[in-house]
């Protein structure tokens, strides 16, 4: 089971919060903000979308980025594609059955174009309203689902993973994935069940070592079970994040979510970056004996961004 304080050399322990990795699966309540910003603070985007978010979970902003932005990504895309042999092997992450290419980690620190969009003003802003302060990035990353081949993503919470095997404290993280083609129905888009960022899930099992090597592809630690999934889906109900490229998928660090798999000729592509607060920075790992290397989990480069 996971210590009740953690630390790290020069640091004042630091309470767990959020116990996970134990002998038995529960649920715990939420101790933290949905949105961190003081009430009177003006957001950046309309208000009924922050009041999507405070509730779900979640928000999609439609068609962000233009069809030529769009393409322009794309090209970097096939770049990195075909120059894949100058990046980093480590965050180069493969299907566990096809072998195609699923992931590349690491994205903002490989990548101008896509560093330059991760501090874009249309992104940023709203990453520092929702978070209440300045923010880094814990993590940026492509995922891709090609056509026919695209693998699913297992039912999990964000944060139950970064707090137990990175040590994030509190619930202070957003990602913002980037639609970098139509995200349909059909073509394994993201589901999330609305409203389960209010509770947190506490999982069972202990965390084995290196266990990025294996979660990356397929993740079985840290996870819901098919019961638990059956209650949380019954009180909460799944939604799929459709949109059109260029739009982004706004979604809490809590909120449960997961995507099937892509048997459509459609590819599914979509740019990821998790922004943490920098009051947030990661202490040692509440339920891991091992730290995630760099590229997985910000630790050593923390660096505040802006526009």
């Amino acid at each position: 089971m996971s210590e009740p304080l953690t630390s790290r050399a020069g640091e004042t322990a630091t309470p767990d919060l959020y116990p996970t990795r134990g002998e038995e699966t529960r649920l715990l309540p939420r101790l933290d903000p949905v949105c961190w910003s003081a009430a009177d603070t003006p957001p950046p985007v309309e208000a009924r979308l922050i009041g999507d978010f405070d509730r779900d979970g979640f928000c999609i902003l439609d068609s962000v980025f233009s069809l030529r932005e769009v393409e322009a990504l794309l090209a970097e895309v096939q770049r990195l594609q075909t120059d894949a042999a100058t990046l980093n092997a480590d965050t180069l992450i493969t299907e566990p059955g096809s072998g195609q290419l699923r992931s590349v980690f690491s994205l903002h620190t490989q990548s101008p174009v896509f560093a330059a969009l991760a501090a874009d003003a249309r992104l940023l802003p709203l990453a520092k309203y929702l978070l209440g302060g300045a923010v880094y990035l814990h993590q940026s990353r492509l995922n891709v689902k090609v056509g026919f081949d695209g693998e699913s993503f297992q039912w999990h919470s964000d944060f139950e993973t970064w707090h137990a095997e990175d040590g994030l404290p509190r619930m202070r993280t957003v990602s913002m994935t980037v639609l970098l083609h139509d995200n349909n129905s059909l073509n394994g888009p993201l589901m999330l069940m609305p409203g389960s960022h209010r509770c947190f899930l506490a999982c069972a099992g202990a965390t084995p070592d290196a266990h990025y090597l294996h979660s990356l592809r397929r993740q079985e630690y840290g996870i819901p079970t098919d019961a638990q999934l059956t209650a949380l889906a019954a009180r909460y109900g799944i939604r799929v994040a459709t949109g059109s490229a260029g739009s982004v998928v706004v979604f809490d660090c809590n909120v449960l979510h997961g995507s099937f798999n892509n048997m459509t000729p459609w590819p599914r592509g979509n740019a990821y970056f998790v922004y943490n607060a920098l009051d947030n920075r990661p202490v040692m790992p509440f339920a891991a004996q091992g730290i995630r290397p760099e590229f997985v989990a910000a630790r050593e480069h923390i660096v505040p961004l802006e526009p």
